[in-house]
């Protein structure tokens, strides 16, 4: 990695963040109160959803999103499918990314980045091949490479050989190119949901993974997670 690019992951970049996210904090509470509004009226308490992601390392901390979704459960107790516990409001809210706001917080306590690979669920370590392992040698993000190259819209394989791109080419320059590329995404409603499903499907691993390094599709990949 060249100097300067170590200079701006090791401090530079933390630093942003700080800086960044108190700002859009800030900037966003009207639109956050708002939301936590809409979702108190239509789904009811809790406002906000917690659950246990996997940070830089493999290390634990909770993620903090807008609920979109309902507890609703069939005859059995069995949570019902995604796409039928998925509210209006909270279809709406995801178009617009204003369900990932509350990471802000996240981030100014360290355990994210404004910029990275998505905090994925924690039983996903175990699945990972080594390779793939690598997308947590950052601070998962808010948004990142695989987000604009495709989000919801590409396999997991794609997202993950992504997110290792980015880890080897983090830079200032390609951070600010993800960011403006995520606002364009985010305003096209570009790759919300998977093509089959109102969220992407669980990772299940991937079959025959050889832990070699992946072929770089990012390069050609155009704007457009979870």
């Amino acid at each position: 990695m060249k100097p300067a690019h170590s200079f701006y992951v090791n401090y530079g970049k933390r630093l942003a963040d700080v800086v960044a996210a108190g700002g859009l904090l800030i900037a966003t509470s009207p639109v956050m109160l708002l939301a936590a509004i809409a979702i108190q009226c239509s789904i009811g308490s809790p406002v906000i959803f917690r659950q246990p992601r996997a940070g830089k390392n493999g290390s634990v901390f909770c993620c903090l999103k807008f609920r979109t979704m309902t507890d609703d459960r069939d005859t059995a107790g069995t949570l019902l499918p995604d796409e039928k516990r998925l509210t209006g409001i909270g279809r709406w809210l995801r178009k617009l990314s204003i369900d990932e706001l509350p990471q802000l917080w996240n981030v100014l306590r360290g355990e994210m980045s404004l910029i990275g690979p998505r905090p994925l669920l924690v039983h996903y370590l175990e699945r990972y091949s080594t390779q793939q392992r690598r997308r947590h040698e950052v601070r998962p993000g808010i948004t990142g490479w695989a987000q604009v190259n495709g989000r919801n819209a590409v396999t997991w394989e794609d997202r993950f050989a992504k997110d290792v791109w980015y880890v080897d080419h983090v830079s200032l320059w390609l951070d600010i190119r993800i960011l403006a590329r995520t606002v364009l995404a985010v305003v096209m409603r570009q790759g919300i949901s998977a093509a089959d499903a109102a969220t992407m499907a669980e990772f299940m691993g991937t079959p025959n993974a050889i832990d070699a390094a992946p072929p770089d599709r990012s390069r050609t990949g155009g704007p457009g997670d979870q």
